[in-house]
């Protein structure tokens, strides 16, 4: 019999006294829209390996097609209503031991029902793709040495050769390949043969890594110039003894850390997570972006030494070879980006976010679940502590906080008492800009700060070298746009391309108008690209370097430009906004924001949310040392409470302006909110069965939830995808829920057309 998590298998059965009757049987789920769990016999030969958690092969469809399933359940009978003899049987298990724990299975129906989708879709999405192909292992032939033979060692009289074998092999961590057994005991093949005719050693197929866990490679990435731990701030005391109870015994609580850029959150979560690991329990941190890992890693690894990894931009086997290593707790600190929320923690005891305000944090396909959710989720199941840090919290944290749901552990001062930045607006619209991007009052400053020996950063939210091309003529003035997407094409001189930054679609830059022929396009707009071209012909004799997603493709690009940063090579860095967040760079004394407005005014109420956020964070980036930092933000709307209050850090003061604003028109954190997007190649049939999904809606649709739409999304078009959508709001999410499963399983959309369901959408173009 085996066993599941440290119990028999027979404890999953409902009904172990019939299990003689006519089963078990295997509920399975499948990574497809259909949210049912359909029944298999398991034959006599499976009973005592088939258990929740697995994925299995299994007959589907008229067909009888093989396809992977995740058994969720064990019954000792068929469902009711269904005849056993004609019950399909499950064809082989795929894992051993099983990939998801009765914890993960209970989260996953979790978030198939919140989120509306298959508890299988939930599923796959938990397990990475490495994991599941099993990437970075090889089946082969290995050696083994049966119970008895080793008991008898001692008192078998062999030859010295097979006795020099035998006991290399008895030894040995690791399988061995008759190969790697030559090796090892310096013989032959022939004292090896000799054993398996005696029955001493036997042979076995099975999978194996590749390559282990290398704790020496983990070990090189540590600093050589290790940090004494720095003694704990009175703020980050105060916040320690708030969360003691929680973080030393079996209670479920979420702290929302409210500190200030330079407070030393990240401090506190080392400690909590050294009050954790002193129990022997495990803990998830969560970070954002992938600019921010190196930095987390290095840190963490400063402080902890072995650490697993998870993050996008890991090969396939080194994904799986982390995914082993948490599973089976040879780490006991795991960091990365969103996914890592899914960790296969077996002692888990903490649950840390940084930067939970953080948009990166929602996955845009199916399942579309947010990883901050997700995560309190967990950690209420497992009964752990959470801590959620940011010095701008979003806004429906905050609601959550004011409620009482979470405790606000307030950190208002920087470490050293160090003094937050100073901030001035600069209103471009009584500027000129004679080169670009830079106002003189900011090339002024990066003159004096880069003088007095201190470095800048410059941030940009836009990438490219022009950010549009139009037509000249004052009768057409079209703006080129790309061919699949409703979406204006930015030129990138470097490449000489108009690159769509929806689809990715290039095509070279036309010699006059599409659609009239007047010649000499105009260029306009100013993207990080020509910032840079800009900041190389205005300071020639300072290192620059560009940070975006056009940049920083290779492996360790991230890594190697913000090591470069932090020794002093780099004196210029300028980026898109993975430059803004969590970066701690002492020597940094200007921070420019070039053009504040990016995403102040877009179709989208959280906008302004965005916006202040944006310009907080990264004013954040400087006065971090001994040095004061300044920051100058470049604005047309110096008079926006968003920009006003980011100038002043006054995190409350935007709440107090934007809340109300929100609870007028019923929108989060005052409102829940689900968007149903539908797309497809003819506009006129997703505009139709749009229609349709509404009266639908409407029919069926509890009291409490209003509806609007459809209409086009403000991009109307992507991948030559037309896109139509329809939102629903209530001030619960339990009606929406309702809802959507009573229609959501009747929903048919006609042809190509897909339907997209969004539940708590952060994205809404």
């Amino acid at each position: 019999m085996s066993l599941v998590n440290g119990k028999r298998q027979a404890d999953w059965f409902a009904d172990e006294a019939s299990a003689e009757a006519d089963g078990p049987y295997a509920g399975i789920v499948f990574n497809r829209p259909i949210d049912q769990i359909f029944s298999y016999r398991v034959p006599a030969r499976l009973e005592a390996v088939v258990c929740p958690g697995q994925r299995v092969r299994v007959p589907l469809g008229r067909g009888n097609k093989p396809a992977v399933g995740y058994c969720v359940r064990i019954d000792a009978e068929a469902p009711s209503g269904m005849d056993p003899s004609r019950v399909k049987e499950v064809i082989d298990v795929l894992d051993d031991p099983p990939l998801i724990n009765r914890a993960m299975l209970e989260l996953t129906r979790w978030m198939a029902g919140y989120y509306a989708c298959s508890w299988g879709q939930a599923l796959d999405a938990v397990v990475p793709a490495g994991v599941k192909n099993q990437a970075g292992t090889r089946v082969g032939t290995f050696l083994t040495v049966p119970d008895e033979i080793r008991k008898s060692l001692e008192t078998l009289q062999l030859p010295p050769k097979q006795a020099e074998a035998l006991a290399v092999l008895c030894r040995s961590d690791e399988p061995l390949t008759i190969a790697d057994l030559c090796r090892l005991a310096k013989c032959a093949t022939g004292p090896i043969t000799a054993l398996r005719q005696r029955g001493y050693v036997q042979t076995v197929r099975r999978r194996h890594s590749k390559d282990a866990f290398d704790a020496a490679s983990v070990a090189s990435d540590l600093d050589s110039d290790a940090k004494p731990i720095p003694t704990l701030t009175d703020e980050q005391t105060a916040v320690m003894a708030a969360m003691t109870p929680a973080l030393e015994g079996d209670e479920f609580a979420t702290f929302l850390i409210h500190g200030v850029t330079g407070s030393g959150k990240t401090e506190v979560y080392l400690s909590a997570i050294e009050r954790v690991m002193a129990r022997g329990r495990e803990a998830i941190v969560l970070v954002p972006e992938i600019s921010l890992t190196p930095q987390t890693i290095r840190r963490f690894r400063r402080r902890f030494g072995k650490i697993a990894v998870l993050h996008s931009h890991l090969s396939d086997a080194e994904r799986h070879r982390h995914w082993r290593s948490i599973a089976a707790g040879e780490v006991q600190v795991i960091v990365g980006a969103r996914s890592a929320v899914f960790a296969p923690a077996r002692r888990l005891g903490l649950i840390v976010i940084d930067e939970e305000h953080e948009s990166t944090f929602k996955q845009e396909t199916t399942p579309r679940y947010h990883a901050r959710d997700v995560a309190v989720k967990r950690a209420q199941l497992e009964r752990i502590p959470i801590l959620l840090g940011s010095a701008t919290p979003a806004l429906e944290t905050w609601r959550n906080a004011e409620l009482g749901r979470y405790l606000r552990l307030p950190m208002m001062a920087r470490v050293g008492a160090r003094p937050m930045p100073k901030v001035e607006l600069i209103d471009l619209s009584h500027e000129r800009l004679a080169l670009g991007g830079l106002s003189e009052p900011l090339r002024q400053a990066m003159i004096a700060a880069l003088k007095d020996d201190g470095q800048v950063m410059l941030l940009l939210n836009r990438r490219g070298f022009h950010t549009f091309v139009i037509c000249p003529n004052p009768r057409c003035n079209q703006v080129l746009k790309c061919d699949a997407c409703d979406v204006a094409l930015t030129y990138h001189k470097g490449r000489r391309l108009l690159i769509c930054h929806t689809c990715d679609a290039e095509r070279p830059r036309p010699p006059a108008c599409p659609s009239c022929q007047a010649p000499n396009l105009h260029y306009g707009g100013i993207g990080t690209e020509r910032l840079e071209r800009e900041v190389e012909t205005a300071f020639p004799d300072y290192v620059s370097r560009r940070m975006d997603s056009d940049t920083m493709r290779m492996p360790g690009s991230h890594e190697q430009v913000l090591s470069a940063f932090r020794s002093g090579e780099i004196r210029i860095l300028l980026g898109t906004q993975m430059i803004a967040k969590g970066l701690d760079f002492p020597n940094v004394t200007l921070v420019g924001v070039v053009n504040a407005d990016t995403a102040l005014h877009m179709p989208d109420f959280r906008a302004a949310e965005r916006t202040f956020q944006l310009v907080a964070q990264v004013a954040g980036r400087t006065g971090r040392g001994d040095r004061p930092g300044r920051v100058l933000v470049q604005t047309f709307a110096p008079d926006h409470y968003a920009i006003d209050c980011a100038s002043r850090h006054d995190y409350e003061g935007f709440v107090a302006c934007e809340l109300p604003e929100r609870q007028r028109f019923g929108m989060p954190p005052f409102g829940r909110l689900v968007r149903l997007i539908g797309r497809g190649p003819d506009e006129a049939m997703v505009r139709t069965f749009m229609n349709e999904l509404l009266e639908a809606l409407k029919a069926a649709a509890p009291p409490g939830v209003t509806m609007h739409g459809p209409a086009p999304t403000p991009i109307a078009k992507i991948r030559n995808l037309y896109r139509y959508h329809l939102r629903l709001r209530s001030e619960s999410p339990r009606p929406l829920q309702a809802l959507l499963q009573a229609v959501a399983p009747k929903i048919s959309p006609p042809g190509e057309v897909e339907l997209a369901i969004d539940v708590d959408p952060v994205n809404l173009l």
